[in-house]
């Protein structure tokens, strides 16, 4: 299903939507002041274990690679 999802039309418009909202920058490093560009937009709850809140702007969060491997 992820695959498909991150494949999607919808999923590009709702990536670009997170991004610009963020304004390109990692979230979890603006919480410690830092200026660190964003490369992903993560799902703060796993699309895998609740794929109803897969599109849901408020479950989404622009990060760095850096972060989100954290």
């Amino acid at each position: 299903m992820n695959d498909k999802l991150y494949k999607s039309k919808r999923w590009e418009i709702m990536r670009d939507r997170i991004m610009r909202r963020d304004k390109y920058m990692c979230q979890y490093y603006k919480r410690f002041g830092k200026h660190v560009p964003a490369t992903m937009v993560h799902h703060i709850f796993p699309v895998e274990d609740y794929p109803q809140y897969a599109m849901e702007s408020w479950n989404l969060i622009a990060l760095s690679n850096e972060a989100h491997q954290k």
